[in-house]
């Protein structure tokens, strides 16, 4: 990385040297730091934000869901589905609930394991900065980082020597009052790239990892937004806006997987547990699958009634026999779609195998997304840092002694529902057990 041309705006750099520098005060940064600061190392956190743990603060609305009761490595996605299985084991989300416990944060469980705050997301970062202090950690925001290289004169040593020129980062008003920019040369022995992956790029998110990673020889996983909400264009579109606020339990599938959780329509196409936690698991151009209706067999119900029933509509069927699972507005739109035709012919009237077809849509609906939301709204990054290039016991480069890789960077994905964040704790743990 090339220094940015800022001259006119610094002064000299001063010279400072840690154990450890830990770049990124995220959840796996500050986990590693506070970790690493207990084993009586001499740590620093840098991060270019004016405050430390922004996705922390912003998750699970406020809230924070912090931990999953059940965490196993299949709730995870890499292209090495080993990598996550020795950090995970050796931090189980006990450990964590634990320290939670131990600060008397009060929190409670919702639907499928997943551990929230009572009060706020805030408690979390209390938290952990509270830990990190009294470690002795040391944290400065604002600080941008310059450069990042190899003391060549520590070579040979065991642990290489890193050397870190940064910048204060200026605000507008700084710059407007001619303030200079103070430079500060940094050195450790061991560097931990914390940075988080490209989602949210409003809380800051940046690709700093990433340029360190392929900087220090290692390759990158395919990088993709996920855990995300899908778009979608033309009719199926303006279909899907026109019902945006809607939400029913879906069971929404790919070639791949398939989730049973709820469907949110929105302006710009479908969000909710189910599409994000698909979104997982899908690439461009794909088509998805959605059971509107996952408890009953349509084609069945109709073919049924119209023997039982032949003078009923299908609408009505629909509404009556599925305790009005489908709302009304959903209900109507899909019939103006499907049925529109023969919205008034009574079942007897109707083929069955237009009836067949009609219930395979419901319980199949093929859908072809035009895209997704993209990094603006993304819970997290997909692919990352290769995981076959970091050890992992350690998350320590296998091309660069002293250099670690820990948390979203790394092509490590978790589902939604506090898998992440375990990820974040547990790799941030065993790094800071040995840097």
């Amino acid at each position: 990385m090339e220094v940015t041309a800022m001259d006119n705006q610094r002064t000299k750099p001063a010279n400072t040297h840690y154990d450890v520098i830990i770049i990124g005060a995220g959840a796996s940064g500050l986990y590693c730091a506070l970790t690493a600061g207990r084993r009586g190392r001499k740590v620093l956190v840098l991060d270019h934000a004016n405050k430390v743990g922004k996705k922390i603060l912003m998750s699970g609305g406020g809230r924070c869901n912090f931990t999953n009761y059940f965490v196993e490595p299949e709730h995870f996605i890499s292209a090495n589905q080993h990598f996550c299985k020795s950090a995970l084991s050796r931090y189980p989300s006990w450990e964590f609930i634990g320290m939670v416990e131990q600060h008397k944060i009060a929190y409670h469980e919702r639907e499928h394991g997943q551990l929230f705050c009572d009060d706020s997301a805030q408690d979390i970062v209390t938290m952990l900065l509270d830990e990190c202090a009294a470690a002795g950690v040391q944290v400065r925001l604002n600080t941008q980082i310059e450069q990042v290289k190899v003391d060549e004169n520590n070579e040979n040593s065991k642990s290489a020597r890193f050397q870190l020129l940064t910048c204060k980062k200026l605000s507008k008003k700084d710059i407007a009052s001619e303030i200079k920019a103070t430079q500060t040369n940094y050195s450790c022995e061991s560097l931990v790239v914390a940075t988080g992956g490209l989602s949210i790029p409003t809380m800051g998110a940046s690709g700093l990892g990433y340029e360190l990673a392929q900087q220090f020889g290692h390759t990158l996983a395919s990088i993709d937004p996920s855990l995300v909400p899908f778009t979608f264009t033309d009719k199926t579109g303006e279909l899907l806006r026109a019902l945006a606020g809607i939400s029913l339990p879906v069971i929404a599938s790919n070639t791949r997987t398939s989730f049973k959780l709820p469907l949110l329509f929105t302006h710009r196409g479908l969000s909710g547990p189910a599409m994000l936690q698909l979104s997982n698991y899908w690439q461009t151009g794909e088509p998805i699958e959605i059971n509107l209706l996952p408890d009953t067999d349509i084609t069945a119900l109709l073919l049924e009634h119209k023997q039982s029933h032949p003078k009923q509509l299908i609408r009505t069927v629909l509404a009556e026999n599925t305790d009005n699972a489908l709302p009304k507005k959903l209900l109507a739109a899909l019939q103006t779609t499907f049925w529109e035709d023969i919205k008034d012919t009574e079942l007897a009237n109707i083929k069955d195998e237009r009836l067949s077809a009609l219930g395979a849509t419901i319980n199949g609906w093929q859908l072809k997304p035009s895209g997704t939301e993209g990094y603006r709204t993304a819970e997290v990054t997909r692919g990352g840092v290769t995981t076959d290039e970091v050890s992992s016991k350690t998350m320590q480069s296998k091309y660069q002694d002293g250099l670690y890789f820990i948390g979203e960077v790394l092509d490590v994905t978790g589902w939604l529902g506090g898998y992440n964040f375990q990820w974040a704790w547990a790799s941030g743990f065993v790094c800071g057990e040995v840097v």
